[in-house]
């Protein structure tokens, strides 16, 4: 399983929100900052996030953007869904068909499929049952158990821990 760039940087822009107080906002400059990411690639994984729900933006001198709803009611299955789609294809056999045109074990006790079901089944409740309260704590916890970022201090995206590393996984 493999997140891509924007899967990955959405979230963190999303974990970089809900480190803010209530109410209080975050610029693109001051996301890509912290996470080392571009300000263009900021701006464009809010833009997706905004228009699927997940912040609000205000314009102006004092604008930026916030969290549309506690974090505690952001599923990460959700923010990968709007940021990507699925972390596996429903149509993964018919990309293996080898030298064929379609894979040659279509039928219903091809036992790789029912792997590769299982596995998106496990990963999907996992998603599904992580909201980003859950990535900030285990953000939170990294940070006290390493003492990365103790102050609050910008740091690159190589001192940062995996994001769906989550309490129990």
């Amino acid at each position: 399983m493999k997140l891509s760039a924007q899967e990955e940087y959405g979230l963190r822009c999303l974990v970089q929100l809900a480190r803010r107080s209530r109410g209080e906002s975050a610029t693109i400059p001051e996301i890509a900052e912290t996470e080392g990411v571009s300000p263009h690639n900021v701006a464009k994984y809010l833009s997706i996030l905004r228009r699927a729900g997940f912040v609000d933006s205000e314009r102006g001198q004092h604008g930026g953007y916030t969290l549309a709803r506690p974090a505690s009611h952001i599923c990460v299955a959700d923010v990968v869904a709007a940021l990507g789609g699925p972390l596996y294809d429903t149509s993964f056999c018919d990309h293996f068909a080898g030298t064929g045109d379609a894979c040659q074990h279509t039928a219903i006790d091809c036992s790789i499929r029912g792997v590769w079901m299982r596995v998106q089944g496990a990963v999907d409740t996992v998603l599904r049952e992580t909201t980003l309260q859950d990535l900030l704590r285990a953000a939170e916890q990294h940070e006290l158990a390493h003492g990365d970022n103790p102050s609050g201090e910008t740091k690159r995206p190589a001192e940062t821990s995996a994001l769906l590393q989550v309490e129990g996984s």
